[in-house]
C-alpha cells in the first residue's frame, strides 16, 4: 500500500495571508473613518483607503505613511467631490421632508431623489477605488458613473455592502468604523472583477 500523501502547508499559508487581509481592511476602516472627520474629506479617505489595499492584494509594501500621502494627494480635488455630495445629501433631505409633509408628488420625488443619492454614492466609491495621483477627479466620475449603470451587478453589491455599514451602525456603532474598510475593498474587487472581464 501507498504511504498517504502529506498534502502541503500552502493552503494554511493562504488562509492566514487571507486573515492578514482581512485585518488590514478592518485596520483600513479605522483609518478611512479619521480621515473622514474633516466632513468634506470622505472622498479622499475612500480613495487613500482603496490604493492602500490595492497595494496589499499585489504585495506591495504600505503603511499608515504611504496612507497619509495618498490622503493628501486625493484631498486635492476631492474637498470639492466632498462639498457637491454633502449638497446632494442635503436636496435629498429637503424631497423627503416634502413627501412626509404630504405635499402633492412628494413620494415620487423622495423615492427618485433616494435612489440618485444611492447611485451617486456607488459612483462616488467607484471613482474612489481606482483613483490614482495625479488623476482628475472629474474623469474619474464621469468613468465610473458609465461602469456604475452597464454594470448593475457590481453596482448591487456596493449597495449591499453600504447596507451592512449602515445595519452594523445600528446594531454597534463603533463596529461600522472597521466595516468602512470592507466596503471599500468591495469597490477595489468590482473594479478589479470588471477589468479581468
Amino acid at each position: 500500500m501507498a504511504p498517504a500523501r502529506v498534502k502541503p502547508r500552502r493552503t494554511a499559508l493562504l488562509g492566514g495571508e487571507r486573515f492578514a487581509l482581512f485585518a488590514e481592511t478592518l485596520l483600513t476602516g479605522v483609518w478611512i473613518a479619521v480621515a473622514c472627520l474633516g466632513v468634506v474629506t470622505y472622498p479622499a479617505a475612500l480613495a487613500a483607503g482603496a490604493r492602500h489595499l490595492r497595494r496589499r492584494t499585489r504585495h506591495e509594501d504600505g503603511g499608515l505613511r504611504e496612507f497619509a500621502a495618498d490622503f493628501r494627494s486625493a484631498l486635492r480635488g476631492g474637498w470639492f467631490v466632498g462639498v457637491a455630495g454633502w449638497a446632494a445629501a442635503a436636496a435629498v433631505r429637503v424631497d423627503v421632508q416634502a413627501a412626509r409633509a404630504g405635499l402633492p408628488g412628494g413620494p415620487l420625488v423622495a423615492a427618485v431623489g433616494l435612489f440618485a443619492l444611492l447611485a451617486l454614492v456607488v459612483t462616488g466609491l467607484r471613482a474612489a477605488a481606482v483613483w490614482e495621483p495625479g488623476r482628475s477627479w472629474r474623469p474619474l466620475l464621469a468613468e465610473a458613473a458609465r461602469r456604475t449603470a452597464r454594470d448593475p451587478a457590481g453596482s448591487f453589491l456596493l449597495v449591499a455592502g453600504l447596507a451592512v455599514v449602515v445595519l452594523s451602525g445600528r446594531l454597534v456603532a463603533p463596529l461600522a468604523v472597521p466595516v468602512l474598510g470592507a466596503v471599500v475593498a468591495a469597490a477595489v474587487a468590482v473594479e478589479e472583477r470588471r477589468g479581468t472581464r
